[in-house]
């Protein structure tokens, strides 16, 4: 247990920083076990602080002090105070003042990956959010904005690459094999962007010249065998950075822009002001190695960090309670770059499906938090789908409600109103309204709400009036300290269909003409109607366009309708969208049936016969004919469930499946040739598509179960060009009862042994199979040779992907899977208390279902919570889970 409870910090309590840090001066002489730190602060008063107090507080966790001067006096020991969490001065002068301190830390002990640590023999450093006081004694709070000097002193023969934040001003060598490195960072930064990396590393260079005409040096720095997996992202960085000028109007900033690729790193990738620090998983990709989905999500990084730039390095948050100023509005960035770069549609599609299986689930749970939280014990545990996935959606509605034009008006005032300083949440909403002059008052609870609305649509046609009555109630469940919610302003986006599938125009009551195609209306109170006019016939209404507001949309429907929407609808989401609740009704049907003791072995023919138009369509987007094709995750329809069924709804699933195989197979098999005779290895976005649809295909082949359908899984294993081949035909293989499992998970790792990020992906395949025994396999792949409870993308790929990725086993009823689990949290925290809290979100949900496995569990939470030892990271996850 904890030896006091921790402290819960308040959004209410903020203060500005008694003092200012006006620059910062870091000398490290870089050594595995003990480096040595001076740093030389230039600091002041802060004149936003009415009152004087000459006691100043520095931050500092695990450092071994040495010294401190004040205005080039060495301090006496009854000058000062050393703890566990800081350092503190007694009495520093009220004028501008200096103050040098040295101490040391032990990189090669920092198992937890925060501050200055060792991966694979080099150092790196991960700052964000509280880092940097492992490193150094600092004010360490994004508000406290500095300018940054970082000499670095190390073996050349060891480390030969030094690098740091900014641009490189001097250089040298030194006596006993050693040399030197200057940076100066021109910009002022929190310390959470200081960066420091040291290493034998091999360099990919390039240049950018911005659109007004400064170049820009490119540099990817990665493990020397890993130099020729890195075109890609530099490719991925330059259509960043155009993106931007185009998009935005933001040019980078210094001559330099570099990225450094580690193996352990406890996120997907940091950004350091000019020194990106990245999971080697967002770097490296080459087709025989990386898959297509690999190849556009280290796109989406690259430029995710690369936006930082500006939404969160040049203007950064005042405090961590505003983290989802940089991060929800960087993913809405992302999230748009990516689909200009590929099908706009697809991207949209799978972004919604992550919102809404993993982020509603969070929600909905014990840990549900606001957009803005209201209070933290340990802020690592608020880098969670609500601050960044719906932080994005937050941002994406006002561009709905504000129009592209309007949105691009409101940042440009944001960046010219708020360079340079740290800001909030509601800074940004405020330039919105001050660009577009209107009033987001209400929209703001979007940031201080928890919880999912729903929206509830009645419509009512009136033949003989030919209108349409759109009856809208919202509504959101009680979260954790928010029993009642107020209503929110809620952009609807909707189009109506006519009878042959055609667009209606539409005009509401009051308006002059008519307009076509989609109209977003704002639902502003807990019941409103909305009236269309001149409506010549019953209208199927299409709602929730395009995904216009994170919400769950209640209406009722009938199968055939839904069948018609998914042959109809104009929209890709909402046409996507009525496929998935079609199917999910059929499943729902599937689970009572189940449930009720039955065996049932056909599903409704609505949702067959739409699969059959679907494969019989030729496909101007193929990916987005593969999304069409697929069936609703266990996990989201589990959410739908008031008691969460893991082995009926695994059951249900896979009875569709099925039947859908068996019933088309002469369709799946003939797309699949189709695309096959076409396959070129290339990465061209057509050579992706067709990769996608034809994965689809095998998916569903390997169903029957057949010889035939075992030794065309096997042979695309075998004959595969691209890793998005091999991979998805193995992963075909390994979920069924194929003869050759065993054999072709022993070739793949004899292919790949030495490609760390490939092993990744041969444990996760093993760890996520849903056939009984996985937990065996599982527990026996722990004790593998490369398997390393220290290396957070090897926790991930097997004990992330069989608790997270795999309901039926890891929901077995016996309760062995979450005692599987708690033994790994034990062992974690011990080790890497983030990757630990992280990993404890997979029990959190304990409420969603039967008592014996919210007994079990429990068991687990309350174990875990009252361990010897136990880290503010996991301690506040289990806590909260249980209360």
């Amino acid at each position: 247990m904890l030896e006091a409870t921790p402290k819960t910090v308040y959004l209410k309590d903020y203060q500005p920083p008694e003092f200012l840090v006006d620059a910062i001066d870091l000398f490290f002489e870089l050594d595995a076990e003990a480096t040595r730190v001076t740093s030389r602060l230039k600091l002041r008063h802060n004149p936003a602080v009415a009152e004087w107090n000459p006691t100043l507080v520095l931050d500092g966790e695990q450092l071994a002090f040495e010294s401190a001067k004040l205005n080039g006096r060495v301090l006496a020991e009854s000058e000062y105070g050393v703890s566990e969490s800081g350092l503190v001065i007694h009495a520093v002068p009220e004028r501008p003042f200096e103050l040098e301190i040295t101490n040391r830390i032990n990189p090669e002990a920092n198992t937890a990956l925060e501050g200055l640590y060792l991966s694979d023999g080099m150092f790196c450093t991960q700052c964000e959010p509280h880092g940097f006081r492992r490193i150094t004694y600092y004010i360490d709070r994004p508000d406290v904005m500095s300018l940054f000097t970082t000499t670095i002193v190390a073996d050349q023969s060891r480390y030969p690459v030094l690098l740091s934040n900014g641009n490189r001003i001097a250089s040298g060598e030194l006596k006993n094999g050693r040399h030197w490195v200057r940076w100066e960072d021109p910009f002022k930064k929190p310390c959470y962007l200081f960066a420091l990396v040291a290493g034998r590393l091999a360099c990919l260079e390039d240049r950018f010249v911005t659109a007004s005409g400064r170049e820009i040096a490119l540099q990817i720095y990665v493990e020397p065998h890993d130099r020729d997996k890195c075109d890609h992202a530099m490719q991925s960085l330059k259509h960043a950075m155009r993106w931007d000028e185009e998009r935005f109007g933001r040019e980078y900033d210094l001559d330099l822009y570099m990225i450094v690729a580690v193996s352990h790193f406890n996120m997907g990738a940091m950004e350091n002001k000019g020194l990106n620090i990245f999971n080697t998983k967002f770097v490296l990709a080459r087709p025989d190695t990386a898959t297509d989905a690999d190849y556009e999500h280290i796109e989406g990084v690259i430029g995710h960090e690369y936006f930082h730039n500006w939404t969160g390095n040049r203007i950064t948050c005042r405090d961590w309670f505003q983290l989802s100023l940089k991060e929800g509005l960087t993913v809405f960035r992302d999230q748009e770059f990516s689909a200009s770069r590929s099908s706009r549609a697809v991207k949209r599609i799978e972004d919604v499906n992550l919102l809404r299986t993993r982020q509603f689930a969070e929600d909905a749970g014990p840990l549900a938090h606001p957009v803005r939280p209201d209070s933290y014990i340990e802020i690592n545990n608020f880098y969670t789908l609500t601050v960044y996935e719906k932080g994005g959606e937050v941002v994406r509605m006002m561009q709905t409600m504000v129009g592209p034009e309007g949105f691009r008006k409101g940042m440009d005032l944001y960046f010219e109103r708020h360079d340079g300083q740290a800001v909030t949440c509601d800074d940004f909403v405020r330039c919105m309204e001050d660009a577009n002059g209107i009033d987001l008052s209400q929209f703001r609870l979007w940031y201080a709400q928890a919880g999912t609305p729903e929206l509830r649509l009645d419509p009512e046609y009136d033949a003989g009036a030919r209108t349409l009555r759109l009856f809208v109630r919202q509504s959101c469940p009680p979260t954790p300290g928010q029993p009642v919610k107020q209503p929110l302003h809620v952009p609807l986006a909707l189009g109506l269909l006519a009878p042959d599938g055609s667009e209606l125009p539409l005009r509401l009551a009051g308006e002059a003409e008519a307009k076509p195609g989609t109209r977003v209306l704002h639902v502003r109170e807990a019941e409103q109607v909305f009236e269309f006019v001149d409506v010549p016939e019953r209208p199927v209404v299409s709602a929730l366009r395009g995904f216009s507001a994170p919400v769950r949309l209640k209406m009722e429907r009938s199968a055939e309708e839904l069948a018609f929407l998914f042959a109809h609808d104009t929209d890709a989401f909402s046409r996507w969208d009525a496929g998935q609740t079609l199917a999910t009704q059929v499943m729902l049907g599937l689970i009572e049936r189940i449930r009720a003791g039955e065996n049932p072995e056909t599903v409704d023919s609505n949702l067959v016969d739409a699969f059959r138009r679907l494969l019989a369509q030729p496909a101007a987007d193929p990916s987005y004919q593969a999304l069409l094709l697929s069936l609703p995750s266990e996990d989201y329809v589990a959410a739908l469930m008031s008691v969460a069924d893991p082995e009926a709804i695994h059951r249900a699933r896979q009875i569709i499946r099925r039947v859908l195989a068996t019933v088309l197979a002469g369709d799946f098999l003939r797309l699949y040739r189709e695309h096959q005779a076409g396959e070129t290895g290339g990465l061209d976005p057509a050579a992706r598509n067709r990769r996608r649809i034809k994965n689809t295909c095998l998916g569903f082949i390997a169903e029957l179960e057949t010889s035939e359908s075992y030794e065309l899984c096997v042979r695309q294993f075998r004959e595969a060009r691209t890793m998005t081949d091999q991979i998805a035909a193995l992963a075909a293989i390994v979920n069924s009862a194929n003869p050759e499992k065993t054999v072709c998970l022993e070739s793949f790792y004899a292919q790949w042994r030495e490609e760390a990020l490939v092993i990744d992906k041969w444990f996760s395949l093993q760890a996520s199979c849903p056939l009984p025994g996985t937990l065996e396999s599982v527990k026996a792949l722990t004790a593998h040779p490369d398997f390393d409870l220290r290396t957070p993308n090897r926790v991930r790929s097997l004990i992330g992907a069989f608790s997270q990725a795999n309901p039926v086993n890891f929901h077995a009823a016996d309760g062995s899977g979450y005692e599987f689990l708690g033994n790994q949290i034990v062992a974690l925290n011990a080790i890497n208390p983030q990757v630990a809290a992280r990993m404890l979100g997979s029990l959190t949900q304990w409420r969603r279902y039967d008592k014996g496995r919210q007994d079990a569990m429990c068991r687990q939470l309350q174990r875990i919570a009252g361990l010897e030892g136990v880290s503010k990271d996991v301690y506040e996850v289990a806590v909260k889970s249980l209360a």
